[in-house]
Formats: C-alpha cells, structure tokens, sequence
C-alpha cells in the first residue's frame, strides 16, 4: 500500500460471503492515510468468510477473510519424509485446496524456541516455504534440549503460519521518556472528530518531530530574475508546449541541481546506517480539497527538462485537487519541498517527511527595497525577495551541509537566466 503504511480501513466489500469471483474481480476496496485502493483477487474462487467489515480499520498482515481458490495444490505432507520426497509427491498427486481458520497472529511475540540452531533440514524447509529465521525462532520447539523438529514446522505451516506477520516485542527501556498524564481543561465547543487521514497526517508529524532532532536553516534569494522570466514567458510557454508554467517546476528544477550538488541531503537512516539515495524524487506538499495534506512526487526529477517537470507538477496537481492520486503518484519522494509562500506565510518551519533527512519550506515571493551593488555603486531597487527555510535531522546532518545545501538552493534561484530559451 505504499511507504510508512501500518494500517487501511475497508471501506466496501465488493464479493459478499459465498459469492464465486474470477481472477482479477475487484474483492474489496481499502482506503490509507494517503489513497484509496481497490484489492483485485489473486485467483478465481469462492468468498468463504470475512473476518471484517466496513469501516473496520486493519493493520497491515492481518487476514481480511478467507477465500476457497478453484485451482488444485497439494497438501503438506508430514512424517518421516525428506522435502525432496514432498516435492515429488506433489507431482504426482493433486487434491482441491481447502478454506482453513486461521489463527489470527498476535502482533507482538517472543522466542518460543531457546534454541537458535536450525539443522539443514529445517532451513530447507525454510527456504521452500519462504520462512525466515525469525519466524523459525517462533515455533514451539518439541525436540531434545529445545530443538526445532520438522514435525514442529509442518505442523505450524499446517497450523497456517499464526505468526507470519507477527513483529517484535519491544522491551521496555526504563530510561525512556515517559509522557506525564495531565488533565487539562480542554475548554468547551464544537466536537470535530478527525477523519481518518487527519489522525494519520497527525500520527505521522509527531512520529517524525519524535524521531529526528530538527533543526531549521534560513536564507534569503533574491527572485527578481526568475519572477521578471517566468512573467514574461509563461504565456509563450504554454502555448508552445500546452502546460502551465507555474514558479513549482523551476523550484523543482532547482533544488534538484542543489541535491545532485550535495547527495548526503538526499538520504534516509536505518538505525545506524545512512542510505543516500540513488534517485532524485522530489515530493510536493501539496493541500486536498479537505485540507489534509499530501505528498506527490516528481520522480528523476534531475534527468528531466522544465517542460517534462512542468507536466508532471500540472498533473499531480489536478489529480491531487480531484482526489484521483494513485499509490505510485505519491511513492518514492527522496526530498520534499513545501511552498508555504502559496499561503501567504513569509516562511515557515516545516516538519521532516519520514523517511528522509530535510525539508525545504519557500515563502512568499514579496516586493520590497533592497541594497544591491551596481556599477555606480550601493543603490536602493524594488526586488522580488523570498525567505527559504530548511528543517534538517541533526542526527546525520550537520549545520554546515545544512547551510550550504539551502545557500545553494539560493544561489540557483538568483543566478537564473534571464535570456533563458523556452
């Protein structure tokens, strides 16, 4: 369902119980924090039960329902057979696979088996059913001293894999910050209830000011040739190559050339490790109709010219206004602008869009009297001005590539040139 996305809530079942459906019907359709999604059928069957209904929200590895599939699988057999024996057997003989209940997985677990050494058997065994070692490690073990048998492993598979998609229990770490529970006077009113991705948007601006240390960067750029451009252009622009030219696409295309420029800000932490991107993506913040917030993205957006960036920002736009964005329109993103300007606000301190490492906020480009150097001298001129603000994580970056990415974002935007060709 995409990145960072724990849980969907159903929103119709399109198959009712005991319907039949084709490979490719349309089973249900789930809606996430970010876009609604339509769940196709894997094979052609019949709808044996559901284990929710609409409205139910689901965490991600949950079972839904159970279906009964028309195709014929073998079985797993069990006994004093090597899994070569299995594979031969399922060759020879086919049986109609049969609806099983599940036992639903807890969503946390501990190892059940002490003992971490798997024989050879086991692993290959493992690795047929597509078992990792941590799952392995959840199997009640019957063997001496705590030893995982391949009895306890068909028997699990047979069981339905409880705890395939069971994660880690996290241990309490007693020198972590505890939330005080206060009672504050929440004062009186009109009761809104959040919708759903308002909850989400919420979640995930806490998680994200939780996660990373933010630290926030400011310049000032001086738009007057890229606004006295774009005005005068814009016109010939869109007749000539039938898009829009809005400031979005030459703020695209420059803070791309800024990320090739500086790689370690286009980058996202694993624990320990620093994954710099290969890709450039750059998402939009962009408001819905609702007023929630999302992020599409512009995808290589530094391998492509400014009439191809400006069609890919005019399309996610109208998508985005018509809630008609797709999983794919809204994946990716390696950095994320956010035009604050748009609003009016003269700039902005923006929060960090997991998984990535910065966020650069523009604010409004507004006229006013500014000291420029000229050949006569310091003079007083009308220019176009604009405050950029950059929230980075101080975890892996430091002020000076801060700095010196959110200058060069600066500098590509007053260095722009005025005799520019469309």
């Amino acid at each position: 369902m995409g990145e960072s996305i724990t849980e969907g809530t159903i929103i119709n079942w399109l198959v009712a119980e005991g319907d039949t459906f084709e490979e490719g019907d349309i089973i249900l359709e789930v809606a996430t924090d970010k876009v609604d999604n339509e769940v196709p059928a894997p094979a052609s069957g019949t709808l044996v039960k559901t284990m929710f209904q609409a409205k139910d929200v689901v965490p991600v590895g949950e079972v839904m329902a159970i279906l009964e599939v028309s195709e014929d699988v073998q079985p797993l057999k069990q006994g004093n057979v090597s899994s070569s024996a299995v594979e031969t057997s399922q060759k020879k003989e086919k049986v109609p696979k049969r609806p099983k209940q599940v036992q639903q997985a807890s969503t946390s677990f501990s190892t059940s088996n002490s003992n971490t050494f798997f024989s050879p058997l086991i692993i290959s065994i493992a690795k047929e059913h597509h078992i990792s070692f941590e799952e392995l490690a959840r199997i009640p073990a019957t063997g001496h001293e705590g030893r995982l048998r391949k009895s306890d492993v068909f028997q699990y598979i047979e069981d339905g894999r409880p705890f395939k998609f069971a994660q880690p229990a996290a241990e309490k770490d007693p020198t972590a910050y505890r939330i005080p529970q206060l009672n504050f006077d929440k004062g009186k009113g009109k009761v809104i209830e959040m919708d759903r991705m308002r909850q989400m948007i919420a979640d995930h601006m806490v998680y994200s000011k939780h996660t990373s240390p933010h630290v926030t960067a400011y310049v000032e750029a001086d738009m007057t040739n890229m606004v006295n451009w774009r005005n005068a252009k814009k016109v010939a622009f869109q007749q000539k190559h039938g898009e829009r030219l809005t400031f979005t696409p030459l703020f695209v295309e420059a803070v791309a050339k800024a990320v090739k420029d500086f790689p370690n800000i286009n980058a996202s932490v694993d624990g320990n490790n620093i994954i710099v991107k290969e890709d450039i993506n750059i998402g939009m913040a962009t408001a819905l109709p609702s007023g929630n917030l999302i992020v599409p993205v512009v995808k290589n957006a530094d391998t492509k010219n400014l009439k191809e960036i400006a069609s890919n920002v005019n399309e996610l736009a109208g998508k985005a206004r018509e809630n008609k964005l797709a999983v794919d329109d809204i994946k990716g993103s390696t950095f994320t602008i956010s035009n604050v300007g748009t609003f009016g606000s003269v700039m902005g301190t923006p929060i960090i869009n997991q998984p990535e490492v910065a966020i650069l906020a523009l604010g409004i480009i507004k006229k006013r009297p500014e000291v420029i150097t000229t050949e006569k001298g310091d003079e007083i001129a009308i220019r176009s001005m604009m405050y950029l603000s950059l929230s980075f994580d101080h975890r892996v970056v430091d002020g000076f590539l801060g700095g010196s990415f959110v200058k060069r974002v600066a500098d590509y935007f007053e260095q722009f040139d005025i005799n520019r060709e469309i």
